[in-house]
């Protein structure tokens, strides 16, 4: 008989926590395929871990400012919390530390973040303001494998919004963030799932493309798949 698997997800965050939120929710429902298993900080006073801390999440903190420079410091201390809590995937929710070569390709397949825009068009910072400067008709939220190049891996998701002609900064972002809340559950349950996986580089999505889901500003919202014992 088919058994559902939660797969063991630690959530990374550095502030408020907003897609951590949506995370914990998705995760409430017993037939989501991933369990929160902890939500580590590189900022002792992220409002985040509140939330976690609030729905009965284990927490870690692991201090980047003590480490200067030494990177790999860093990241063996942020491993070793990942390893005691049996982490199985890692998910970045404004997490704002470039993580080395080394350490993404151990968890090759297996780091997903969300960024917000219509990658590979506005990596990096400040995505709204750029947007607008831009003149875009359509803007949204992606989430991707993580690779070493910052923005850059394989995109499982992607949400879009029209720009409007009153839109700023404040409005299209809040715009976005209620996109984020929606897409990134599902991008999770998919890889958790084993219905995204990278493959030879390249993001292998299984959910259902329909012409329905192409208009929609999300995509394909599937039953949430299974795993077999």
């Amino acid at each position: 008989m088919a058994r559902r698997v939660r797969r063991r997800v630690a959530v990374l965050i550095s502030g408020r926590g907003s897609n951590l939120g949506a995370l914990i929710g998705a995760a409430q429902d017993p037939d989501y395929p991933a369990e929160i298993a902890l939500v580590l900080s590189n900022r002792a006073e992220a409002a985040g871990l509140e939330r976690a801390r609030a729905a009965g999440i284990p927490t870690a903190v692991v201090e980047s400012r003590p480490f200067g420079r030494d990177r790999a410091g860093f990241e063996a201390a942020v491993q070793a919390a990942l390893d005691a809590h049996g982490v199985e995937i890692v998910a970045l929710a404004g997490f704002m530390r470039v993580l080395t070569e080394g350490f993404v390709t151990r968890w090759a397949g297996r780091m997903i973040n969300i960024h917000p825009s219509l990658l590979p068009v506005f990596p990096g910072l400040d995505t709204h303001v750029r947007a607008l400067a831009a003149g875009v008709r359509l803007h949204g939220c992606t989430v991707h494998f993580v690779t070493p190049g910052v923005d850059e891996g394989p995109i499982i998701a992607q949400a879009a919004i029209g720009v409007r002609a009153d839109d700023d900064e404040a409005s299209l972002a809040a715009r976005v963030l209620a996109q984020e809340h929606l897409l990134y559950p599902a991008a999770l349950a998919w890889v958790a799932a084993g219905a995204a996986r990278l493959e030879g580089g390249r993001a292998v999505v299984d959910a259902p493309a329909t012409e329905e889901s192409l208009r929609s500003p999300l995509p394909a919202s599937p039953p949430l798949p299974t795993r077999k014992a």
